[in-house]
C-alpha cells in the first residue's frame, strides 16, 4: 500500500497531541460546553490505558441424536482473518475513507481531532468525530464488551468524557500493537451491514467471496459501508442498495484523490453493477440441513423460562452463551422423510407438504421435513416460517385437520363403553335436530339445524365404530359425535395435545369431529404418538440435555401424562389398523408391520392429511396451499409432475406416510399391537344391528335419521368404500374455512 509506511512518531506525537488538545481547549469558551470539557480533561490522567479485550461472544452448537452438528446460533455472524488474509485494495480503501493519516499519527489524528473538537465546542456538543482508527477500533470493543443496555448507552454515549477515554485506550493500543495489527482488529471487528461482522463474513455475504480475493469495486463496497451500515444494508431493499452504492463511489472518488489509484480505475469501478450476491449466513436454521426443526429449537428456547427470565436473557444465553444443545432428531428418519416427500411433491408446487415424526412414549421429534426449502427466496422456491410447526414455532395458521379428528370421536365413544362392532344409522345427510343437540364446553348450544352434512360419494347405512371409521363416513361420525358428546369429544382431543397452530381457542362447533380446525403435523403426530402409546400422551420434545461452556450439563426428560385409558387405546387401534386393509387407505396398503391411521380430506378438497402409527413411530403429514386453502384449493391441481383432478388423504399424503414409515423403521424391530380387549370391545351392546320386518323396511333421509340410531335397515352388511369422502365443513360461523 503507497500510504503505508513506517510508524511515526508514536508517544512523542501522542504527548504532542494531548499537550495541544489540552492547551487548546482553553479558550473558545469558558462557560458551558467548553467548561465541561475542561473539567473532563483535568479530571482524566491522559495517560496510555490498557483495553480489556475479550473474546467475542462464544458460539451455541445444537447437535442431532447422533452427535452431528446441525446448527450454529450467535450475536455475531464473524469470521476473524489475519492481516495478509486481507486484500492490499481492502486496505487502502477502509484507510482512504476512514482515517488516510492512519500510518503518519499515534493513537491520535492531531488535525483531524482538532478541528473536530472545535467544531463541538462552537456547537455547544460532541456532533463531529474525527476519530482515528485505533479510537474506532476502542469503540467497538466497549460495545461488544458492554453487558446491559447502560454500559452500551455509556460506550455510545456523546460526551468528552468518553472521547477522553477512548483516547488513553487507543494510546495503549498503539504502545501494544503494530498498525498493521491494529487495521486487522479493526477489520475483524467492523460491522458491515445485512449481518456480517468483520471483513471475511461482509465479503462472504456481500460477494461471495474471500476477504483476500476482494475487487477494488467490492473492497470500497465494503468500506463504504462501515460509516452507516444499518441505512446502507443491501438485504433491506433498493434503497439501500443504491445509497450503498453512492458510498462506493463516494470512496473511489477519495481513493483517486490520495492517488491510491488512478481516475480512470476510479471511474471504471463506478461503472460496475453493485454485485451483492446476499449469500446466506452460515450456521443458523436458515442454512441447517433441517431448518424447521432448528426453528423448532431455537423457539423452544426463547421462549421457555427455563432457560432465562426475560426474552433477552433467553436470547443471550442461546446467541453469546457457548451452550452445546443435544436434540431429538434422527438422521436417518429425516432422511426417509425428505425422500418420501420429494418423491410426491415438488418444490416449485402450490401446495407445501409437510410432515413430522414423533416417538410414542416420549414426545421425542424424529423428524421435521417439508417440500419447500426454508427461506425468504420466492423465487428460489423457499417459504419463510415453520410449514411443519404451530406459531408458537415458528409456524403459521396451519390446515384444517378434516377427517383425522374422527379418531378423537371415535375414541370417546369406546371409552364410553360402546363397543367395536356397535353402529348407527347414517343417513345421506345429517341435519342437527336442534340448537341444543350439541353444546360446547361452556354449556353453549351450538348445533346447526340449518345445515346439512352430507357424504358426497359416501353411501348411507348401518355403520359400526369399525366400517363408518374404515369409510370415513360425514354422517355416521356427526351421529356419533351426537351420542358421545361434542364437549366430551374436545376434551378428548385436548387431552392429546390438541391446540389450534394459530394459538386462538379450539372452534368447539358440532363439525368439530369432521376438523375444522387449524393443524400442524407436529400437533397432529403427537396426538396420534400417544395412542400408539396406549394412551400415555407426551408433550412434543426436542431437546433431551444442554451442556454450558463450563461443562456443566442438565438433561431433559419426557413431559407425558395418562390420556387415555390403555384397552381404550388398544380397541382404537384394533379399528385404526383396518384402514389400511378395508378402508381409505386399502387402495395404498400397509407398512409391513402393525400399523393404524387415518385419512383426512377438508371440504371441497381444501386440504389433505394422513396421520398414523405403530408402537415404534408416529406421523403426521398435511398437504395445502399456503396462499390460501380455500381459495385455493387440491382440484386441477399438478403435484409432483402429476395432474390431480381432486386430491385426498390416501391420494399423497398416506403414500408419502407409508414411503416414510417403511424406510424409517427398516432397522427397528417391528412391536405388535397389544391386542384389544374382547370381553370389554368385541361385539355390539345396545347399538346392534337389528334386522327390520320387510313391509318397513326403508332408506333413511337427513330428518328421518337423527335420534334413532338402532332404527331398521335393509342393509344386512356394510359396504366398504376405498376412498375418504370429503368432510364439508359449515356454512356459517367462524368455523367455516380459512
Amino acid at each position: 500500500m503507497s500510504r503505508r509506511g513506517t510508524k511515526m512518531a508514536g508517544l512523542a506525537a501522542v504527548g504532542m497531541a494531548a499537550g495541544v488538545l489540552v492547551a487548546g481547549i482553553a479558550f473558545p469558551a469558558v462557560g458551558g460546553a467548553g467548561y465541561g470539557f475542561v473539567a473532563a480533561a483535568n479530571e482524566v490522567d491522559l495517560k496510555p490505558a490498557d483495553l480489556a479485550e475479550p473474546p467475542p461472544a462464544e458460539v451455541t452448537i445444537v447437535r442431532d441424536a447422533r452427535g452431528g452438528e446441525i446448527a450454529r446460533f450467535y450475536e455475531e455472524y464473524r469470521q476473524v482473518v489475519d492481516f495478509d488474509e486481507i486484500a492490499e485494495v481492502m486496505k487502502s480503501a477502509i484507510v482512504a475513507i476512514e482515517d488516510f493519516r492512519f500510518y503518519e499519527h499515534g493513537a491520535i489524528d492531531v488535525e483531524g481531532t482538532l478541528r473536530a473538537f472545535a467544531r463541538n465546542l462552537q456547537a455547544g456538543k460532541v456532533s463531529q468525530g474525527g476519530s482515528s482508527i485505533t479510537q474506532q477500533y476502542v469503540k467497538q470493543v466497549l460495545l461488544n464488551s458492554a453487558g446491559t443496555d447502560q454500559e452500551r448507552d455509556a460506550a455510545l454515549e456523546a460526551s468528552y468524557a468518553r472521547k477522553l477515554k477512548e483516547l488513553r485506550y487507543a494510546m495503549g493500543l498503539e504502545e501494544k500493537y503494530t498498525k498493521d495489527q491494529i487495521l486487522a482488529k479493526y477489520l475483524n471487528i467492523a460491522y458491515f451491514g445485512a449481518g456480517a461482522y468483520g471483513v471475511e463474513a461482509a465479503a462472504r455475504r456481500f460477494f461471495g467471496v474471500r476477504a483476500a480475493d476482494l475487487t477494488l469495486p467490492q473492497a470500497a463496497t465494503l468500506a463504504g459501508a462501515v460509516q452507516d451500515p444499518n441505512a446502507t444494508d443491501p438485504n433491506l431493499g433498493a434503497e439501500h442498495r443504491e445509497r450503498l452504492r453512492e458510498r462506493r463511489d463516494v470512496v473511489l472518488n477519495r481513493m483517486a484523490e490520495l492517488g491510491e489509484i488512478t481516475t480512470a480505475e476510479a471511474a471504471e469501478a463506478k461503472a460496475s453493477k453493485l454485485g451483492y450476491k446476499g449469500t446466506k449466513l452460515p450456521g443458523g436454521c436458515e442454512s441447517s440441513k433441517y431448518p424447521y426443526f432448528c426453528l423448532y429449537v431455537r423457539q423452544e428456547i426463547l421462549r421457555n423460562p427455563a432457560f432465562g427470565r426475560t426474552s433477552k436473557a433467553r436470547l443471550d444465553m442461546l446467541n453469546r452463551g457457548g451452550l452445546t444443545i443435544s436434540t431429538t432428531i434422527d438422521p436417518a428418519m429425516q432422511t426417509a422423510a425428505d425422500q418420501a416427500i420429494k418423491a410426491y411433491v415438488h418444490a416449485s408446487d402450490d401446495p407445501v407438504a409437510a410432515e413430522a415424526l414423533v416417538q410414542p412414549g416420549t414426545g421425542a421429534i424424529k423428524a421435521m421435513a417439508a417440500s419447500r426449502p426454508y427461506g425468504g427466496s420466492a423465487a428460489r422456491d423457499e417459504i419463510a416460517y415453520n410449514v411443519v410447526a404451530d406459531a408458537a414455532h415458528g409456524g403459521a395458521t396451519g390446515f384444517q385437520a378434516g377427517s383425522t379428528f374422527k379418531t378423537f370421536t371415535l375414541l370417546t365413544a369406546l371409552s364410553e363403553g360402546m363397543e367395536v362392532d356397535d353402529g348407527l344409522e347414517a343417513g345421506a345427510g345429517y341435519r342437527a335436530p336442534g340448537y341444543a343437540t350439541f353444546k360446547n364446553c361452556a354449556g353453549q348450544n351450538v348445533g346447526d339445524p340449518s345445515h346439512t352434512v352430507t357424504n358426497d360419494e359416501g353411501s348411507p347405512g348401518w355403520k359400526t365404530l369399525r366400517t363408518g371409521t374404515w369409510d370415513s363416513v360425514n354422517t355416521f361420525f356427526m351421529e356419533l359425535e351426537q351420542r358421545a358428546g361434542l364437549c366430551d369429544t374436545v376434551t378428548t382431543a385436548k387431552s392429546l395435545g390438541i391446540h389450534r397452530s394459530d394459538g386462538k381457542r379450539l372452534q368447539e362447533y358440532e363439525t368439530f369431529v369432521l376438523g375444522v380446525n387449524e393443524m400442524d403435523p407436529v400437533t397432529v403426530a403427537t396426538a396420534y404418538a400417544a395412542i400408539g402409546a396406549r394412551g400415555r400422551y407426551c408433550a412434543p420434545m426436542a431437546i433431551t440435555r444442554i451442556t454450558d461452556r463450563d461443562g456443566r450439563t442438565t438433561r431433559y426428560r419426557p413431559e407425558c401424562g395418562k390420556a387415555l385409558d390403555p384397552e381404550v387405546a388398544d380397541a382404537a387401534a384394533e379399528v385404526l389398523s383396518g384402514v389400511f386393509t378395508k378402508g381409505t387407505m386399502s387402495g395404498v396398503g400397509g407398512i409391513g408391520r402393525d400399523a393404524a391411521g387415518k385419512t383426512g380430506t377438508t371440504d371441497d378438497y381444501a386440504a389433505a392429511w394422513f396421520a398414523g402409527f405403530t408402537p415404534d413411530l408416529a406421523a403426521a403429514v398435511s398437504l395445502g396451499d399456503p396462499r390460501g386453502a380455500q381459495q385455493h384449493k387440491l382440484r386441477g391441481v399438478a403435484i409432483g409432475g402429476r395432474y390431480y383432478g381432486a386430491v385426498q388423504g390416501a391420494t399423497i399424503p398416506g403414500p408419502i406416510w407409508k414411503n416414510t414409515m417403511t424406510t424409517a423403521l427398516e432397522r427397528v424391530p417391528p412391536t405388535p399391537f397389544p391386542p384389544m380387549n374382547p370381553a370389554r370391545f368385541a361385539g355390539c351392546t345396545t347399538h346392534c344391528h337389528q334386522s327390520p320386518p320387510s313391509n318397513t323396511a326403508k332408506d333413511p333421509t337427513p330428518d328421518d335419521a337423527r335420534t334413532d340410531t338402532t332404527g331398521d335397515t335393509t342393509d344386512d352388511a356394510p359396504t366398504i368404500e376405498a376412498n375418504d369422502d370429503p368432510e364439508p365443513g359449515p356454512d356459517t360461523g367462524p368455523d367455516s374455512a380459512e
